[in-house]
């Protein structure tokens, strides 16, 4: 079986507090801060996804920073912004075979915990 990939930020609490209520023997951990997301797998993800923009986070301070609400992103501004910057990245994202799971929403949580046990 193939293992499942978690894209995760290392000193996100939320994350932390995801990773130690999941089984992740059989999972791959990518730290994003220490090991970017590349190209490849930002595409591979956005498509299992169904949009970069379900991958994108507006909750990151530089979402604010940056004015973003005040823009119209595109789908190729949502991929630049997140290649660019982890942090724009919603996390943790679970990969498992064709499945994935994205955020730390509850509902997220729990459908992801019944994939990984």
């Amino acid at each position: 079986m193939a293992k499942s990939k978690i894209y995760h930020l290392g000193v996100c609490k939320t994350c932390q507090k995801i990773l130690n209520q999941l089984d992740t023997d059989n999972c791959v951990l990518q730290d994003i801060k220490h090991e970017s997301i590349s190209p490849q797998q930002l595409d591979e993800i956005a498509k299992l996804a169904g949009s970069y923009e379900a991958l994108f986070s507006r909750k990151a301070i530089k979402y604010r920073l940056m004015n973003l609400k005040d823009r119209k992103l595109t789908e190729k501004d949502y991929r630049k912004l997140m290649l660019e910057e982890y942090t724009f990245l919603k996390r943790p994202i679970i990969v498992s075979g064709k499945e994935i799971f994205i955020g730390s929403t509850k509902a997220e949580f729990e459908k992801a915990k019944r994939k990984l046990s």
